[in-house]
């Protein structure tokens, strides 16, 4: 009897174990989480509250437009090197440094707004510290997510839950950055600080990253074993850089022009300009949710799901030049961004599955550039293209999601990668 009650105390030890485990590992993932989703805000929300800043700053449109450029210009530079030193000294050494320098730039943009009478140069130095820190946040969490799961069904479906995180801060942009500019025009930057400190508390409390046993690799041997990996898997790599930033160019430019239609032939501003926004980056962010669920390890899916996506989102952007009418164009943004939504998880995944543990940090970082690329492209490409007659911006866009289809089909081979 004394037996069989041993047994059962340590069931019960094993399973309260195995049960603070879990939880440990939800409030891991929640804190990851956090990250994109506040890199997200602390860049897309401000794109609503442009026209205001013209007027407040006495600065033109091209300038207004800088303040979204220079915080992307600066974390594409530097996120190979965030990269290079997550891989080095650790994840969590980069994040964390990485979100305070965010915070603080938030706080200057913030403080220049609201104390200065010639805010504007001072407001674009605390964006490129914004860009600093996202370069070293952000495209950081998807090498810890691999880092932490052994498991890839663990990986690819928390890699799903960090693309949803990423796309729900571009649901909530639009619509937070209307309400904070309600109270004050230069609210949003002073938001940021205070969710930078809320994100490095989680971090600091509830994620744990394993230590790596091996020593650093010296500066020359790395670049060496980079040359190497991309010797052996170049190809589909290239091809998902590609796609990687063909997709952020095209989310962002027809989110641009989304929002110029709406204001200027349907007169639809503020908050409620926000919403309609958000409708196709809800299902945007739904999708990659789900997504996210169904890939688990299963490369071949991944592949088709990309070249599937693809093809949806350059046959919706090519109907949209039949109508403008705004159900219409509401319809069909909504189509873009579940092809968009679809796509992501498994780029992601593939990724971050198919390269060694010790160059992820480097890999996801060049492939974190090339979509911060494509952010940075979309609106200053589709303002031009706008101003042209025809159809020509709607050819360009269908064209661009037809190349990353094509990218697919040729290049992405799971069942011959070798470092699959």
């Amino acid at each position: 009897m004394d037996h069989v009650e041993e047994l059962l105390s340590l069931d019960l030890k094993q399973s309260i174990k195995k049960g603070n485990g879990a939880n440990k590992h939800k409030w891991a993932i929640l804190s990851m989480s956090s990250i994109p989703l506040i890199m997200t805000l602390g860049n897309s929300m401000f794109i609503p509250v442009l026209p205001t800043m013209e007027k407040k700053l006495s600065i033109s449109s091209f300038q207004s437009s800088m303040i979204i450029t220079v915080y992307s210009i600066v974390a594409i530079i530097l996120i190979p090197l965030a990269g290079y030193l997550s891989d080095h000294i650790g994840r969590k050494k980069v994040i964390i440094p990485s979100l305070l320098i965010a915070g603080i730039g938030g706080f200057i943009s913030g403080w220049a707004a609201w104390k200065m009478t010639d805010a504007y140069w001072l407001v674009l130095i605390g964006r490129a510290l914004q860009g600093v820190g996202a370069a070293g946040a952000s495209p950081i969490v998807m090498p810890l997510v691999g880092d932490m799961f052994k498991n890839e069904k663990d990986v690819s479906s928390t890699l799903g839950i960090i693309e949803t995180s990423n796309t729900f801060g571009k649901v909530l942009s639009p619509i937070l950055g209307a309400l904070l500019a309600g109270v004050s025009w230069f609210l949003p930057f002073f938001s940021i600080p205070v969710f930078c400190v809320f994100s490095t508390l989680l971090m600091m409390f509830f994620v744990k990253a394993p230590k790596s046993k091996e020593k650093p690799i010296p500066f020359k041997q790395f670049f060496r074993n980079i040359k190497q990996t991309f010797t052996h898997n170049g190809k589909w790599l290239n091809a998902i850089f590609l796609i990687g930033a063909i997709l952020m160019f095209v989310l962002f430019g027809v989110l641009f022009y989304l929002s110029e239609m709406l204001e200027a032939k349907f007169d639809i501003i503020g908050v409620k300009k926000g919403l309609i926004l958000a409708i196709p980056l809800g299902a945007l962010c739904l999708t990659s949710f789900f997504t996210g669920k169904k890939i688990k390890e299963n490369k071949v899916l991944m592949k088709w799901i990309i070249f599937t996506g693809s093809i949806l989102l350059g046959i919706s952007v090519i109907v949209l030049s039949f109508s403008h009418k705004l159900w219409f164009l509401i319809s069909l943004f909504f189509f873009c961004g579940i092809g968009i939504g679809a796509v992501l998880p498994c780029l992601d995944a593939l990724i971050t599955i198919g390269i060694e543990k010790e160059h992820r940090g480097t890999i996801t970082s060049i492939y974190n550039s090339m979509r911060f690329i494509g952010v940075a492209a979309g609106p200053p490409v589709l303002a031009i293209l706008m101003d042209k007659t025809g159809h020509l911006l709607f050819y360009v866009l269908c064209g661009c999601s037809l190349l990353a289809a094509f990218a697919t089909f040729i290049a992405i081979k799971p069942d011959k990668e070798t470092a699959h």
